[in-house]
């Protein structure tokens, strides 16, 4: 991502749309070797059951995302997916745009909204979005990091376990 920040920044256009096409074409093919975040289908599929909407905001592409879903049977509780607007790294996170698009595809307003993150970029983006925001502290470094955040967990397990 910071390379696609980098030259979204200070290349020509057509090198931020090679670049881009490059990123979207690996990461289309890392859906085939990605492993699931454990207990992270659980979160989606014990919201789903709660009547909550599930949505996907990410710096990843859209594409990728999908394939992901579909992968591993979740498309139909996921929607909408919001990916990185197309050669524009300007609109990433911690722009606050997708998240804004999300909650306005699902009709929620953004402070009825959780988004649950795993990078700085997501607590600035839903800070500036009004949603509320939980922290995945997936390393240990984050947990400290992720001080801004409404809350933070160290395992999936807990939000699941929280919807359920």
């Amino acid at each position: 991502m910071a390379v696609l920040r980098w030259v979204g920044d200070h290349a020509e256009r057509r090198v931020v749309v090679a670049v881009e096409d490059a990123f979207c074409a690996a990461e289309l093919a890392a859906v085939g070797t990605a492993e699931p975040t454990p207990f992270g289908h659980q979160v989606i599929l014990n919201a789903v059951r709660r009547g909550n909407a599930v949505g996907v905001v990410s710096n990843n592409s859209a594409v990728a995302v999908e394939a992901y879903l579909d992968v591993h049977g979740l498309t139909c509780h996921v929607s909408p997916v919001i990916g990185r607007a197309y050669a524009d790294p300007a609109r990433m996170k911690p722009n606050p745009e997708p998240i804004l698009t999300a909650a306005r595809i699902l009709g929620v307003a953004p402070q009825e909204c959780v988004l649950v993150g795993d990078s700085l970029s997501d607590i600035e983006a839903a800070r500036a979005a009004g949603v509320g925001i939980i922290g995945y502290a997936n390393r240990p470094w984050k947990v400290d990091a992720f001080r801004a955040a409404d809350h933070t967990v160290t395992s999936m397990q807990t939000i699941a376990e929280a919807l359920a």
